[in-house]
């Protein structure tokens, strides 16, 4: 059945076209994933933090190699979009940032990202999520971004909202984690937002966010 508006995002951008490096400042960029880059992923996921919040382990190297393939694979499906973030003189991998469950029809996309415990504290996260929003409002056309994590989670509560990722609503019960179901806070950016003035926005939270409902087992 064919649609009565035009797709927001052309799928010719990931199907037909090559992922780009996307710089992200003060020597970090954003760069496809390579299959050298295993034994740090797999090094990466040796972290309590990393293991709760992404809800994933590795077993092993070979395990975390095919999940570096098939994060590199999905480009052109137009399915997902995954970078490596990475300091671009050493080439040290330190963390990943990635638009998931994306649908360029409509221009609608997720964020997700986790860093390295080494480099946390250092402003890394809300640099590369920054890097990833430009690109994707900028270049590929997206209309709207989402981010969400757990109520649990208050750092990955302060990137959204140093990115400028206005808090809009509370999921109950939307993510289930290996302590049971948590309540997910939900984040957003649209075109055209200032990233500043959003920071600023979401950083005081109107009422209905004051009294999250607390995890119950």
């Amino acid at each position: 059945m064919p649609r009565s508006t035009p797709a927001i995002v052309a799928t010719e951008m990931f199907t037909r076209a090559a992922q780009p490096v996307i710089p992200a400042g003060d020597g970090l960029v954003l760069r496809p994933w390579l299959r050298r880059d295993a034994p740090e992923v797999f090094a990466a996921f040796q972290d309590p933090a990393i293991r709760r919040w992404h809800v994933r382990t590795a077993d092993s190297e070979s395990e975390a190699d095919e999940w570096v393939q098939s994060w590199a694979g999905a480009w052109s499906g137009g399915l997902d979009a995954n970078w490596a973030v990475a300091d671009s003189r050493s080439g040290r991998i330190v963390g990943r940032a990635s638009l998931q469950y994306m649908v360029p029809s409509q221009g609608l996309a997720a964020v997700a990202y986790w860093v390295v415990p080494g480099v946390r504290g250092r402003g890394i996260a809300p640099r590369a999520v920054n890097a990833l929003t430009d690109w994707a409002f900028q270049q590929a056309g997206f209309h709207r971004l989402e981010l969400r994590h757990s109520v649990h989670n208050p750092q990955s509560c302060r990137v959204a909202l140093k990115s400028g990722f206005r808090l809009e609503a509370v999921n109950r019960s939307a993510g289930f984690h290996e302590d049971g179901w948590h309540d997910m806070h939900l984040h957003a950016r649209i075109v055209g937002d200032s990233a500043d003035e959003n920071a600023l926005l979401a950083a005081a939270p109107t009422e209905p966010f004051r009294g999250i409902r607390k995890f119950r087992a």
